[in-house]
Parts: structure tokens; C-alpha cells; sequence
């Protein structure tokens, strides 16, 4: 069976990541709230029409009804053959608190938003912070989407959100994030059918779980964050430990290509601490790690990896 690997990106804007770290939106001139869609979204099609790969976009629908540009640009991804698939409307961190008749709504008004920027719905969703429960996989289910990308067991990752959040809390600047139950700590690390009352467990819910990678034992994240700040040879260790693996999930963010001199604010800069590796170095090291996918992987977006792997899940 040919290996199969996706790449996809999240396209938070720099407003959430004020709200990571407890810092006013006011910092962020219009300009730097649409970065993510003005400069990375143009750098990472750049890069992928480079290397001859497809890609997932997972758009904000706010965003999409706010920002002309946005959705210009995610009509033109669609139409050049990238997937753009739903990141949910509001980007709530907390949206699986807000029960079911809310979380459908949002779910719903993000398959609007992108419909009307893309004519076609989206057939995949990941969660604002990656953290799922029943109330939201229901929706999904609902919504009839083909697969869901949002289980993310990585140990260390999920240690040091802990820490972090702690700290802004002590400090008087909470967070606006959430920490997932450490229930998602045991999902499986391969593509699989969701038990729907405990999605992080297997069971036979209708939509599919794509988990993002995360190495064997462990559980180290591979993800665009540690992919363009870690050493190169700890990232080609951790490239070789998922190599039996027979999907890859490579989950980035729009940030993963962007630095201080695009016009990021100081104080984010120094809270987000990636922003401080330059853009053009993140780049080339994407463009390595994206030509190990292709050496010994079909890449594929997720909508099409979702097809190939639900007959055998």
C-alpha cells in the first residue's frame, strides 16, 4: 500500500493569537489582522506550486465575511485545486462549551461563509484548538462531513499548554485558550472511526478521524511550529520514528511562514516566540520537510487522503 501524506494549514489570524496570550487585540493594526490571508496564504501556495504538492486550507468563516481579501483568496485556492475546508465560524476556543444548538449555528455559518467565497461546502473540519468532544462531533456528523482533523495526542504539547496557561494565569493575564481533557492523550495516533459519546476513542461514528502526526511512544508533535524552530537533525529523528506509519498528517499554521519584519507587533513577537526565526529560513526548511513527503509519500489533500483510508477504517 503507497504512503500517503497531507499537508494543511490553519489560518488563524493574529487576533487569536492575542487571545493565546492574554494580550489586547488593540496591539494589531488592519493590516496585521489580515497577514495570515495577505502574506502566508500567497507564501505557502508559492511554495507548494513550487514542489508540485496539494494542499488543505482550514478557513475561518468569519474571516470570509469580513475580509474581502480572504475570500478572494481562499475562491482562487479552491479554483487552482487546494481543499478549503472549515475551521469552524468564530474560532470559539471554547466552543465545545457552548452546547449543541450553539455549536451547530457556528458550524453551519462556516459552511455558508466558505460556500459563498469557494460555490462548494467543505467536507472536513478541525476544532479551534484542537479540542473536541461528543457535542461537537455530533455537529459534524450532522453537517455530514467526510472526515474531522482535530485529535491531537501529543504529550508534550498538551504538558506545556498546561504550563503556559498557568503562568498567564498567575500573572493576571488568562489565557483565552482551553485545555483539552486528558482524555485525547490516549486517542489513536492513526486514522480512525470515532466512538461519537467519546470521539478521542474508536467506535463506528460516520465521520472520519484524520489525528495530525505525532511520533510513536512519546508522542512528540510534528507540526509546522517544530518544524521550522527545531534543530534539523531532532526533526529528521522524529521524520524517521513516524516512517511506519501509512499516513502523515502535517498540520501548520499561517504564522509557520511569517516573522517580525511582515509588521507583527513587539509584544506578540516576544510571546509567540517562532516569530522571531525569519521567514525566509522557516521557508526553506518547509521546503525540505515538504520534499521528504514527496520522496516517499503520495501527498494528497485530506478530503482526498479521507477517501482513500475510509474503506479500511
Amino acid at each position: 500500500m503507497t504512503r500517503i501524506a497531507s499537508i494543511s494549514v490553519d489560518l488563524d489570524s493574529l487576533p487569536h493569537y492575542c487571545r493565546i496570550h492574554g494580550l489586547p487585540e488593540s496591539l494589531l493594526d488592519a493590516r496585521a489582522r489580515s497577514l495570515v490571508h495577505q502574506v502566508a496564504v500567497p507564501r505557502f501556495r508559492e511554495l507548494w506550486d513550487a514542489l508540485g504538492v496539494p494542499g488543505t486550507f482550514f478557513a475561518i468563516g468569519e474571516d470570509l465575511e469580513s475580509d474581502p481579501v480572504a475570500a478572494a483568496g481562499m475562491r482562487a485556492a479552491h479554483e487552482a485545486g487546494i481543499e478549503v475546508a472549515s475551521h469552524s465560524h468564530a474560532h470559539d476556543y471554547a466552543l465545545t462549551r457552548r452546547g449543541p444548538d450553539a455549536i451547530l449555528a457556528d458550524l453551519r455559518r462556516a459552511d455558508d461563509a466558505i460556500l459563498q467565497a469557494t460555490g462548494t461546502r467543505p467536507v472536513g473540519f478541525r476544532a479551534p484548538g484542537y479540542t473536541l468532544n461528543a457535542d461537537l462531533y455530533a455537529a459534524t456528523q450532522a453537517l455530514g462531513y467526510q472526515y474531522g482533523s482535530s485529535a491531537f495526542p501529543a504529550a508534550p504539547y498538551y504538558a506545556a499548554k498546561a504550563a503556559v496557561m498557568g503562568a498567564l494565569a498567575l500573572v493576571g493575564r488568562p489565557s483565552r485558550s482551553v485545555l483539552d481533557t486528558p482524555r485525547v492523550l490516549l486517542a489513536p495516533r492513526a486514522p480512525y472511526r470515532p466512538d461519537p459519546a467519546n470521539p478521542y476513542r474508536r467506535g463506528t461514528g460516520s465521520v472520519l478521524e484524520l489525528p495530525m502526526a505525532v511520533t510513536p511512544a512519546l508522542r512528540f508533535p510534528f507540526i509546522g511550529t517544530f518544524a521550522t524552530t527545531l534543530p534539523l537533525r531532532s526533526l529528521r529523528g522524529a521524520w524517521r520514528a513516524c516512517r511506519r506509519d501509512p499516513f502523515f498528517n502535517f498540520e501548520l499554521h499561517g504564522v509557520d511562514v511569517l516573522d517580525a519584519t511582515d509588521g507583527i507587533p513587539g509584544e506578540l513577537v516576544r510571546q509567540q516566540r517562532d516569530l522571531r526565526v525569519g521567514a525566509a529560513r522557516k521557508l526553506e526548511r518547509l521546503r525540505e520537510v515538504f520534499g521528504w513527503l514527496r520522496s516517499e509519500c503520495d501527498v494528497v489533500t485530506l478530503r482526498d487522503a479521507a477517501g482513500r483510508l475510509s474503506a479500511s477504517v
